[in-house]
């Protein structure tokens, strides 16, 4: 899909140009050093963008020195200020990075003030060449919109137009704009809706594609694969992020996979593929289990989701049928296990997301089919956690709230008692 070029700092992003690989700090930006270090290893491992939060004034002064260091090293990567709740931070850091995301949802409760701001800060953009990600996700729709829509891919459309008109009435094109959600079927959905709506409307954005809160191992990286290129395969998308609750170091070689292969510079490794009935079945020839895992998701993941497959089998390898469960589970089709919900972390997250995570999936792994989330933040958490039964929130200082679908039934749970607490009330509720 032909769409406008948007530039960030020395990046080109859509207008034929190639897929861009980003990825997210999990540091805290307040610490200086550690940022700059892991921006050091991120470039050096192929991120073509990184972005790291800005929760607060003071972080922007931080996100200065950051880059100064990352320049005077002759490190030239773009950077980008993720903002979600203060219109006066993201104005602020438009003069110092090249790129600014701001959440719809989160910029301003008042839609005028927020139109107001926002035309505030298309001006310091347009100042100093700032380009600004319209970032919408599913769980911070905001209550106007979704009183009018519903929590639905065409509510996310409609909310995400409302302020790419404000960008054209501004006469600002440096725009790139992202509709994300943990449900692949969602996420995919929503960016088919607004590809669609940008073309009947004769002005189309690039496009980031990403699976937001997609967890970690395998089963993070098939349904962000499943995602990501469903939507790749139809020629959307220009920029990509996998989000993965591990290093973010470990998302780069996925997202670039992703890159090369709608791309066209490598292939799948798939030999054999035979059709019986609505079932497909596949042998590979490869010795890259990651590669192996990436091609089944990308050959199979947006059939599934379209509902041209109702079933896939893996053959000649002893991993093939837990491979097919994590597909149809991913591709929303079938769940033999949770659903888990997970956020990567970044500079937001206060406590130990990794290993919380892993003992919540360890010791809910027989609850097959519960929707549990385990999140970084308040941020994204309570809202992406509409669809979870359970969720985990991070609140800071060693403190966790437990939520029942939308609600918190506990907080300021001690974080070494949390997962025990969700345990309870999960049994006790059965």
């Amino acid at each position: 899909m032909e769409t406008l070029t948007v530039k960030a700092g020395n990046v080109l992003i859509g207008g034929g140009n190639p897929i861009v690989v980003q990825t997210m700090c999990n540091t805290h930006t307040s610490d200086v050093e550690a940022s700059v270090a892991q921006c050091r290893r991120l470039a050096k491992a192929g991120a073509q963008m990184i972005r790291l939060t800005v929760p607060s004034l003071a972080q922007v002064e931080s996100l200065r020195q950051i880059k100064e260091t990352l320049r005077s090293e002759g490190i030239d990567t773009p950077l980008v200020a993720d903002v979600h709740f203060s219109s006066e931070i993201a104005i602020a850091a438009a003069s110092v990075v090249e790129k600014v995301r701001i959440n719809p949802g989160n910029f301003h409760k008042e839609h005028d003030k927020a139109k107001e701001q926002f035309a505030r800060l298309v001006e310091v953009c347009k100042q100093n060449g700032t380009a600004i990600r319209i970032g919408l996700n599913h769980g911070s729709l905001g209550d106007r919109i979704t009183n009018l829509y519903g929590n639905t891919p065409l509510a996310m459309k409609e909310a995400v137009m409302e302020w790419l008109k404000m960008c054209i009435d501004n006469d600002f094109y440096n725009v790139v704009v992202s509709l994300k959600a943990s449900n692949t079927f969602v996420m995919v959905e929503a960016y088919r809706l607004l590809a669609n709506e940008m073309q009947k409307n004769g002005v189309v954005f690039p496009m980031h594609l990403g699976v937001t809160e997609a967890g970690n191992g395998d089963g993070g990286r098939i349904k962000s694969a499943v995602g990501i290129s469903a939507l790749l395969s139809e020629g959307i998308g220009d920029t990509i992020r996998v989000s993965l609750t591990e290093d973010p170091e470990k998302e780069i070689p996925v997202a670039r996979y992703l890159a090369d292969r709608y791309g066209h510079r490598i292939h799948s490794s798939m030999v054999s593929l035979t059709l019986e009935g609505s079932k497909a079945i596949a042998e590979y020839n490869t010795p890259d289990r990651e590669k192996l895992i990436l091609d089944f998701a990308c050959d199979f993941g947006k059939r599934l989701l379209d509902k041209e497959l109702d079933e896939v089998e893996l053959r000649g390898c002893p991993e093939g049928e837990y491979l097919a469960d994590e597909l149809m589970q991913a591709a929303r089709r079938r769940f033999y296990r949770p659903e888990y919900i997970a956020c990567p972390g970044c500079g937001r997250t206060m406590y130990n997301l990794e290993a919380a995570y892993e003992e919540v999936k360890h010791r809910t792994s027989h609850l097959k089919g519960m929707v549990i989330a385990v999140m970084g933040c308040i941020v994204n958490g309570p809202g992406e956690m509409a669809d979870a039964d359970w969720g985990y929130v991070g609140e800071g200082n060693g403190k966790v709230s437990i939520y029942k679908g939308k609600n918190p039934v506990l907080r300021h749970v001690p974080e070494n008692e949390a997962v025990d607490r969700l345990l309870e009330l999960i049994e006790n509720q059965e």
